[in-house]
């Protein structure tokens, strides 16, 4: 469980990178919000979950040391920012919706995501366990 919680990181990693490039060319080229960008929120934010579950299930299963407070804490606090901007433009209209709420939840989400990866004394891009 450890490597697919370690590895999953990648995609949590991809898919914030995705959601912010995305949201900034949005707000660069003042486009009209779309499809893509709800789409590349959600895969963020869905990556995020399934990740802090498998973490979650690792500790009950036994895997725990002080170290890892701050890591829960940061992954989680990840996962509820970068679920509150999707949930509230889905409840927007249409002619309300825009990018830049995506690059300030995206921005926060993905360093809360880097300091929760750093509080546990792994690298971001590298071997997953060392």
């Amino acid at each position: 469980m450890i490597y697919a919680h370690s590895g999953i990181r990648y995609l949590v990693l991809l898919f914030g990178v995705a959601t912010l490039l995305y949201a900034m060319y949005g707000v660069a080229t003042g486009r009209a919000y779309d499809r893509p960008m709800r789409v590349l929120s959600v895969l963020f934010a869905g990556s995020l979950h399934l990740n802090v579950l498998l973490g979650l299930g690792m500790i009950f299963m036994g895997t725990f040391y002080p170290a890892l407070i701050g890591h829960v804490f940061m992954t989680i606090g990840a996962a509820v920012v970068a679920q509150v901007v999707p949930s509230v433009m889905r409840r927007r209209a249409v002619e309300e919706r825009t990018y830049l709420p995506h690059v300030v939840n995206t921005i926060v989400a993905l360093a809360l995501v880097v300091g929760g990866i750093l509080a546990i004394g792994r690298k971001i891009f590298g071997s997953g366990l060392a």
